[in-house]
């Protein structure tokens, strides 16, 4: 059997996303990943910044935000506007052919809307891995464009859905797994998951499905953790080759936290 060829599905935070000198030094660093590349990206910080602007309320609950009609229209603005047009231009600038894109560009992520039991998020989609347009997909990747999606997607009923960033990179990773050898990086302002979220010493090195579920009992893991660590599980009981979490400026030199199933 022939060896698929390596893809790496990076997602950045929204705090990197807000600092600009951050950002800049992460993408020199995304471009400069040898293999084929998908770059997903948050905008949370700036959401709520813009939403306290404008007298809009921001409600989370387990890290997810709670999107009514006007947040909607917020979170379009800020995630698929602003932001994702910015970062295009920015790799643009330093030699990475890039392409801006929602979920509802080309079908490219049909999501089904979240049922309002037992809490209603609103405007909120989960992807259907399998109904991820992978062809088109592919047919960037191989002509060397970099897929770059923002956290909007849609339910293929002409409403957009704001989506948590992390399910849509995993949503990503575990369509495309079929197709490359995926490795799924989670970058943010963290050294990786932290025993002590104030010592950045704390790292836990590599963690499996089960120690995971300890650590939520403990407290250790909480809020907006929780999403990103039961996506990347899932997205190696899938088929992804890898999850990585850890600090963004590490992309290329690694550390952070290895996830893996269970151990061998």
């Amino acid at each position: 059997m022939q060896k698929k060829e390596a893809l790496s599905i990076v997602k950045i935070g929204g705090n990197i996303v807000d600092n600009p000198e951050a950002l800049e030094t992460f993408l020199s660093d995304f471009h400069r990943m040898d293999e084929r590349k998908l770059l997903v990206h948050g905008g949370g910080v700036m959401a709520s910044k813009m939403a306290g602007q404008l007298g809009i309320e921001t409600k989370m609950v387990e890290g997810r935000r709670i999107t009514d009609a006007e947040t909607l229209k917020l979170v379009t603005m800020v995630y698929a506007g602003w932001i994702n047009k910015n970062i295009v231009a920015s790799l643009q600038q330093i030699g990475c052919n890039a392409l801006g894109l929602s979920g509802a560009d080309a079908n490219a992520i049909p999501s089904v809307r979240r049922s309002p039991e037992p809490i209603d998020f609103g405007y909120v989609g989960d992807p259907v891995p399998e109904k991820i347009n992978r062809t088109f997909l592919t047919q960037l990747i191989e002509s060397n464009i970099t897929p770059v999606f923002c956290a909007i997607t849609h339910d293929s009923r002409g409403s957009l859905l704001n989506t948590n960033a992390d399910t849509v990179a995993y949503s990503l990773a575990t369509a495309l797994s079929g197709d490359y050898e995926t490795t799924l990086y989670y970058c943010f302002e963290k050294e990786g998951v932290l025993r002590d979220l104030n010592d950045p010493q704390t790292v836990i090195p590599s963690m499996s499905k089960m120690e995971s579920e300890e650590y939520k009992k403990q407290g250790v893991i909480a809020d907006g953790m929780i999403p990103k660590l039961d996506n990347s599980f899932k997205a190696i009981e899938r088929g992804v080759s890898k999850v990585i979490i850890l600090h963004a400026r590490n992309l290329l030199t690694g550390g952070g936290t290895l996830l893996y199933e269970k151990k061998p």
